[in-house]
């Protein structure tokens, strides 16, 4: 009776719970950048936990139509198609656009938005009417990372004269405070920026009147829905439910409600192939040679950096020493307070902070080898007081019986022989400090490993460009490590 009953328990179960094997009832997850930023996906203003835009409409719609639940997953958007081709989720929907560097790695629905790049200024600019005028005067122009927009910047502008940016708030604020000349971004994201209508609340107070639109529209280019490559099911899925929101009007209602609909957005209602809609033609760049670029990048901020480092380690280290008890407090407080905090921290006081205590915005450039010159020199200064007093007390001794005042001994007697001890310890952090130069983009700095992100961003090849990546690293500190050696063994030469 045993064997009989336990098959009809299971019968049993499986009919009282018909549905729990059936995959139209699993939950789709929708891959979306959090901070995927106003109108596609952003928090409502007096409700932080609640999540509202234009794509949110979208999603629910599409949900009707599919007759599936959609729960959002979220993905950093500089990696959210990398996220997706890992399985993370079924789907990424996040203003993507569908570029032929897109393509190699994800396939796309068709699109559900066409967009134009629209270049952007300060409401008083009066220098340039064109991004080719940006171009001849040689001015700043800021847009996000891996976008159609930056693809364009870096085909019309030397590279020195693009800025790259992970948040588009971020680009406005430079552009505000007038750290860069214009800012290039799709058209969603320029109208609520610029627009003056009262009814959008959901931009800073400090945004409003302070923007325009310079000349025409440029480069026209369509949003998708990504999905990996052999989600063929789920694809062809897709493109019927957004087929039925297109041909419904329920896409023109979402969009109108925005402020996004153009009648450039009939052409939808006609599917438009994937392949046919990557229409932005995009430059091929020499992919070591930008490497090489951004590595000169991360030279030049080392090298000044540790220079300024160097020349005020060795005053706090004499004051710390020397001076009065006052000023020898102050000397440690400095020492232990930069040594405390985070570089990160520093530099994105002196970049974002700094402007709103002080009011002097400082160039990004100049932000980043004043804090690591602040953040380096409390180390180095540590170093050289342990230099300075592993020497004898004789020896300062020996000098004060020549009749040489102190500053001359130790100018010409104990600095000297302290810099053999000093040496090895500071070239250790003048390796680090090539490392440390990473954080830098997190301030708009394209150095060697932000190219490597952009690069792999936009062409994948992760293996390749990282082996390149950490070639160039070590092409720059493994030499150090030589000359350190060498030094050691002249200077110690007896």
């Amino acid at each position: 009776m045993t064997n009989i009953r336990l098959p009809l328990l299971f019968a049993s179960l499986f009919l009282c719970f018909p549905h729990s094997l059936d995959a139209q009832d699993q939950p789709l997850k929708w891959g979306v950048d959090d901070e995927g930023g106003v109108p596609y996906y952003f928090s409502a203003p007096h409700d932080a936990g609640a999540r509202i835009g234009f794509e949110v409409d979208l999603i629910d719609a599409l949900s009707k139509e599919l007759g599936r639940p959609i729960e959002r997953e979220h993905a950093d958007f500089a990696k959210l198609l990398d996220t997706l081709n890992l399985g993370k989720f079924d789907f990424a929907l996040n203003g993507l656009e569908i570029t032929p560097e897109n393509l190699r790695k994800v396939r796309f629905s068709r699109p559900y938005y066409i967009y134009q790049l629209q270049l952007i200024s300060r409401i008083d600019e009066t220098r340039f009417t064109s991004l080719k005028e940006c171009r001849d005067k040689d001015l700043t122009v800021g847009t996000l990372d891996g976008s159609a927009a930056m693809e364009v910047l870096k085909g019309q502008l030397e590279d020195r004269y693009v800025g790259h940016y992970d948040k588009q708030e971020t680009a406005f604020d430079d552009l505000r405070d007038k750290a860069i000349d214009a800012v290039l971004f799709d058209m969603p994201i320029a109208v609520y920026y610029v627009m003056p209508d009262p009814e959008i609340a959901y931009r800073k107070k400090s945004y409003v009147g302070r923007f325009k639109f310079v000349g025409q529209p440029i480069a026209e280019g369509y949003y998708g829905i990504a999905l990996k490559q052999n989600d063929e099911k789920l694809a062809r899925e897709l493109d019927t439910a957004l087929g039925r929101v297109i041909q419904s009007g329920e896409l023109k209602r979402i969009l109108t409600k925005w402020h996004l609909w153009s009648p450039d957005q009939y052409r939808l209602y006609t599917p438009i192939k994937t392949a046919e809609a990557a229409t932005i033609s995009l430059p091929i760049f020499v992919i070591p040679l930008l490497l090489a670029q951004a590595a000169g990048m991360t030279v030049f901020i080392t090298l000044a950096s540790m220079a300024f480092a160097v020349a005020l380690g060795l005053p706090i280290t004499a004051t710390r020493l020397y001076a009065p008890w006052p000023l020898r407090w102050l000397a440690i407080g400095y020492v232990e307070f930069f040594r405390g905090i985070p570089v990160l921290l520093l530099l994105i006081f002196l970049y974002y902070g700094l402007p709103g205590v002080i009011g002097i915005k400082l160039n990004a450039l100049v932000a980043a080898i004043i804090g690591f010159g602040l953040n380096y020199a409390a180390y180095e200064a540590e170093i050289y007081r342990g230099g300075i007093q592993s020497i004898p007390v004789g020896q300062w001794e020996a000098g004060a019986s020549l009749g040489m005042s102190p500053f001359l001994i130790f100018r010409r007697i104990i600095f000297p022989q302290s810099t053999r001890v000093i040496l090895p310890p500071m070239t250790n952090d003048f390796i680090a400090l090539f490392k440390d130069t990473s954080v830098v983009s997190v301030i708009s700095v394209v150095e060697l490993t932000k190219e490597y992100q952009i690069l792999t961003n936009s062409y994948g090849g992760y293996v390749e460009i990282g082996l390149t990546t950490a070639a160039l690293y070590l092409m720059m500190s493994v030499p150090l490590g030589y000359l350190s050696r060498y030094l050691e063994k002249r200077w110690g030469a007896k």
